[in-house]
């Protein structure tokens, strides 16, 4: 109570002071008054001044937030045109991908017409010195069976060891387990190649016949006996030729024509 009549009193002497003082200027020559509105202004303007410049800074504050929020948004649209540009870039990668199959699996078709084959690329592989398979994405629903020749671009593949509804393994030639009766171009006797434990790269041909010359660089194809593998399909090449103490022990080394950690797509010879 005492705080607000203490308040009322003090309203009241500043509603009198200002009454008093109208009633003294409206009585003050204009002389008197143009010397008192001199003394106000120079007391009034300096704070005009002051305000006025606080409103300039705060219209410029403004304006800054206003072009930070342009900014961000131009920032997300910039944002958003990349994401749908990246996008973009993938769909393409991915056709031209597509159109990179089907122009091997045109080469492919054209280059073993003879052969009646079903396209095939590969989903999955398995290339180590103890397995070497590759699983492809045709299987019974796309009439595979077990046996048949799988080919590539270079040559050789390997066979067809087990069947699903959609996919097959391939055993690889170079695998421990694949054997190959093969021809070396200059001569016409057959000779086996086998995959190595020891190096998953190559291929080791044996049982050379002792007259048998090899000359390294030789091709060596599928010589047609075994039932498997069709005759005259490219293997590889003579690398090295290994002379032992033995003649009848001697032995080569073949690297195959196709790279089984990189192949994709392949051709599955419909016996």
């Amino acid at each position: 109570m005492n705080k607000n009549k203490q308040s009322n009193i003090l309203g009241g002497i500043i509603t009198a002071i200002i009454l008093i003082l109208l009633i003294f200027l409206s009585n003050v020559q204009n002389d008197k008054l143009s010397l008192l509105e001199s003394v106000v202004n120079s007391v009034v303007t300096p704070i005009q001044r002051v305000f006025t410049d606080l409103k300039y800074k705060i219209q410029g504050n403004s304006a800054y937030f206003t072009n930070l929020e342009n900014l961000q948004a131009e920032n997300q649209e910039l944002k958003e045109t990349n994401s749908k540009l990246e996008t973009e870039l993938r769909e393409l990668e991915s056709i031209k991908a597509d159109n990179v199959t089907l122009q091997e699996y045109m080469n492919l078709t054209q280059k073993y017409a003879d052969y009646n084959t079903i396209p095939a690329y590969v989903i999955n592989r398995d290339v180590s010195n103890y397995s070497s398979d590759l699983i492809i994405n045709v299987g019974k629903n796309d009439g595979v069976q077990t046996n048949m020749t799988v080919i590539a671009d270079k040559g050789l593949v390997g066979h067809i060891i087990s069947v699903t509804d959609t996919t097959a393994k391939v055993q690889v030639i170079v695998d421990a387990a694949s054997t190959v009766s093969c021809n070396i171009s200059t001569t016409e006797q057959s000779v086996i190649c086998k995959g190595t434990l020891e190096n998953n790269q190559i291929l080791r041909a044996s049982y050379i016949p002792t007259d048998a010359e090899l000359i390294q660089g030789d091709n060596v194809y599928t010589s047609g006996i075994g039932g498997i593998y069709r005759k005259g399909i490219l293997i590889g090449t003579v690398d090295e030729i290994i002379t032992t103490t033995n003649v009848i022990d001697r032995y080569a080394t073949i690297k195959p024509a196709v790279d089984f950690s990189t192949v994709d797509t392949v051709l599955v010879i419909n016996n």
